[in-house]
Parts: C-alpha cells; sequence; structure tokens
C-alpha cells in the first residue's frame, strides 16, 4: 500500500511534468510556422474570444474533461492538473521568457523538433506519476472503446483532424509545423521512452477516488 507523502511526491511530479510540458508548446507557438492540432485550436479560440491562448486552452480542456466524466473514464489528479495548468503554464512562461517569434524557416523547425523532444520529457514525468490521462488522450480512450471495430489510430487521426479544421476555420496558425507535430510528436516521445527505460504501457494509473484512499487511511 502507498503512502501518503507518495501521493504527494506523484502529485507533484505530474505537475512538474505539465510545466516540462508545456515549455515545450510554447517553443512550438514562437516558432512560428504552424502549431499542432489541439494548441492549433486553442490559439484561433483565443483570436475569436479575445482572450489567451492560456485561458482558452483551459476552458476547453475543462469542456473535454466534462466529457470524460460523462463518458466514465478514468479520472486522476493528473487528468485534473493537466486542464487547469498546461495553457496557464504556457501563459506563465510567455510572460516570464521574452524570445521573439521566428520568420527564419529552418531554425523554426529546429525550435518546433526541440520543443517535441521537451514535450516528450514532460510526458514522461508525468505519466511516471501514475495520476491518470490527459484529457485529450481519455477522451480517445473513450472513443475508441465505443468504436471496437475501428483502429484506436483512425480514431485519433479522426479526432485531432477534426479538432485541426475547426482551429483552422478559426484562424489558428497552420504550416510545416502542423505537419511536424503531427508525425514527430510520437516518434519524439517513443525516442525519450528509450532514452529513460519507461514504457507507459506498463503504468497503472490511479484515480481520484483511489488516490483519496490512501491519503484519507488510518
Amino acid at each position: 500500500m502507498q503512502t501518503k507523502t507518495q501521493m504527494i511526491k506523484e502529485i507533484l511530479k505530474s505537475a512538474f511534468g505539465l510545466f516540462i510540458f508545456a515549455v515545450g508548446v510554447y517553443l512550438t507557438i514562437q516558432a512560428n510556422i504552424g502549431l499542432a492540432p489541439w494548441d492549433c485550436l486553442s490559439m484561433g479560440a483565443s483570436y475569436r474570444v479575445g482572450m489567451s491562448y492560456g485561458i482558452v486552452h483551459t476552458i476547453i480542456s475543462i469542456i473535454i474533461l466534462g466529457i470524460d466524466v460523462m463518458l466514465k473514464e478514468k479520472i486522476g489528479y493528473g487528468t485534473i492538473l493537466d486542464a487547469l495548468l498546461v495553457g496557464n503554464y504556457v501563459d506563465l512562461i510567455d510572460h516570464i521568457i521574452t524570445l521573439p517569434d521566428f520568420n527564419n524557416i529552418p531554425i523554426s523547425c529546429i525550435m518546433v523538433i526541440v520543443g517535441l523532444f521537451i514535450m516528450g520529457y514532460g510526458q514522461y514525468f508525468y505519466m511516471g506519476a501514475a495520476q491518470g490521462c490527459g484529457p485529450r488522450d481519455s477522451l480517445l480512450i473513450a472513443l475508441g472503446k465505443r468504436f471496437p471495430k475501428t483502429p484506436i489510430g483512425v480514431v485519433q487521426t479522426v479526432m485531432v483532424g477534426i479538432a485541426l479544421l475547426i482551429g483552422w476555420l478559426l484562424g489558428g496558425p497552420v504550416g510545416i509545423g502542423t505537419v511536424i507535430s503531427v508525425f514527430g510528436m510520437g516518434t519524439a516521445l517513443q525516442i525519450v521512452c528509450r532514452i529513460m527505460h519507461f514504457e507507459p504501457r506498463d503504468v497503472v494509473h490511479k484515480n481520484v477516488l483511489e488516490t483519496n484512499r490512501i491519503f484519507f487511511q488510518k
């Protein structure tokens, strides 16, 4: 049985990993050559409503989290932290760091790739905390269960394709950075996992109730 101290460490590890992930997202935004589908959606919506990327990202994440709950997916403290922190972390980093938008395509491409690897390390810490998947990953799992005959890769492609289409229609930036992100994010994570000798599929995530039982055990 895990202890309360271990639970606190896992939650802090999750929050730390999400911050590292947000640093990577920030770099892909500053590269200025197009965003990954979900980021494109958040950025496009932010243009329309006049709010910061971080606030809109948080609102969308909370909406997706609500859908996950309705679809009865496992929700952990890490899932909740993901919804609440990543977008706000990006806004915070943007206030602290004054990187300019780049207009040099080769440098921007390198910046996106570096950002993807930093995001991969963030995912390593976050997933290793075993406090639940992110809202979007939980949604993918939920949809996959409801379309069992459809390959999960196809479900993911349709899901992120819809997010990208809406983001583009809202004016979100789409470009070569989008292509690099779509095809490079999984590869970067895979390389990071090999370097860190980490297998995400071996992690048994805890939901909020399971964590609370440990917190409030006598």
